[in-house]
């Protein structure tokens, strides 16, 4: 037993597992690599004002949860606690936005970090899969972000998912209706955190999940009655757009996501099935965020979603995934030679592109065969020195328990039809 164990609010993904994680990003990723989005990477660390200035000075993220530490050099890092402001930087470092094809389209996948209490659903580390589309302002870009999450969720056969909805105005209309909700908040009976916060950025107070301040925020000024005809009409687009395209959605006034950079369309996919953490992901419109870390105006728009909450949200729904095993066939040598041809072999139908593993270690018979069962290969090949003197080897099923001699040369052949 290792002395060492993963820090507290972090977990290992190990097989079989892990294989269900990959493809649940391998399915969120497909329809975006369908759709003109290109892969991204950036560092796990970046410059900690980049997070202050785009995220936000006044929310959780920045004020609580960031791990940002100081580097030998001086330099004031954070681990990256979401993935919009990274991508964002990169794009404008490498001048993506001047190639002259906007939208920029770009996805990612990657770990994130929050210092956060551990509980199921929310973790320390966790991992995601977004999509960003910088540098246009449209409402066919929004609509078509939520379209393809939409139908990455579905094609991993989630149901029970639901997609909320929101406006949250612009540059424009937005002050006029802090300033309402401002007034509205200094005659309730808040904490003096929240208070101060309400002072800051008003609409994160909506955002608080606290029963009690939930229960004096009935009555509070929505936003939707104080959008400009500008935004009113870019949301009805949207809306449009989505209705003709069979995408259900839930309109949600109060919904803000956790965000300072988000403007007009807000978005969040929540599944009931998940209990108290039941965002599953979300987005939204930022066409302010490029000027916020020093860049030219770039509207833009996009979402994560996270690959720990939509396994979660998979096993609520009783949802298997059809993982393809890891190992097709399964090579037992009995004796030295066995062991040189069969290697042989081996090496020869993975580069046929059949997944294929060895009996390493000089296992006897029964020993080998169950480390082929526990491998889930469909088919194990045995050979012994009475095999290679006749030129043969014997395939085996090891559903059936059927085996059948075949001729050494024309093994790759035999096996590539059983699988076929």
């Amino acid at each position: 037993m290792s002395t060492f164990q993963a820090p507290k609010g972090t977990y290992d993904l190990l097989p079989p597992v892990s294989a269900t994680y990959l493809a649940v990003r391998e399915a969120i990723a497909a329809p975006l690599k369908n759709s003109g989005y290109g892969y991204v990477e950036t560092p796990g660390f970046e410059n900690v004002e980049l997070f202050a200035r785009g995220v936000g000075e006044s929310t959780d993220i920045v004020t609580k949860e960031m791990y940002a530490f100081e580097t030998k050099g001086g330099d004031r890092l954070a681990l990256r606690p979401e993935g919009t402001a990274s991508v964002l930087r990169a794009a404008l470092e490498a001048n993506l936005h001047k190639a002259g094809n906007l939208p920029v389209k770009l996805w990612y996948s990657g770990s994130y970090y929050r210092y956060e209490r551990p509980q199921k659903g929310r973790y320390r580390h966790f991992s995601q899969v977004g999509a960003e589309a910088i540098g246009a302002e449209d409402p066919a870009l929004d609509a078509e972000l939520i379209i393809l999450a939409d139908q990455a969720y579905r094609s991993l056969g989630l149901s029970q998912f639901r997609i909320l909805l929101n406006s949250l105005g612009d540059k424009e209309c937005r002050p006029v209706y802090r300033e309402a909700l401002q007034g509205f908040l200094r005659g309730l009976d808040l904490d003096e955190e929240t208070l101060r916060r309400a002072e800051i950025n008003p609409l994160r107070v909506l955002d608080d999940k606290r029963a009690d301040v939930q229960k004096q925020l009935v009555g509070a000024p929505v936003l939707r009655d104080y959008l400009c005809d500008g935004c009113k009409a870019y949301h009805e687009e949207v809306r449009a757009l989505l209705q003709a395209a069979g995408v259900a959605f839930e309109d949600d006034t109060k919904l803000v996501r956790g965000l300072d950079y988000y403007t007009r369309t807000t978005f969040e996919f929540v599944h009931d099935g998940l209990g108290s953490q039941s965002a599953v992901g979300g987005g939204g419109r930022y066409d302010g965020l490029s000027e916020m870390i020093g860049g030219p105006a770039l509207p833009s728009v996009g979402w994560a979603l996270g690959v720990d909450r939509t396994v979660l949200a998979l096993e609520a729904e009783g949802v298997e995934l059809d993982v393809p095993a890891a190992t097709s066939v399964y090579a037992v040598p009995l004796g030295e030679e066995a062991r040189r041809v069969l290697f042989g072999v081996v090496t020869r139908l993975r580069k046929e592109g059949v997944a294929t593993d060895f009996s390493f270690g000089g296992k006897g018979l029964k020993g080998a065969m169950k480390n082929a069962n526990r491998s889930g290969a469909r088919y194990a090949l045995v050979a012994g020195e009475r095999d290679l003197a006749e030129g043969v080897v014997q395939l085996k099923d090891m559903e059936s328990g059927e085996q059948e001699s075949v001729a050494l040369d024309a093994v790759v052949e035999a096996v590539r039809a059983k699988l076929a």
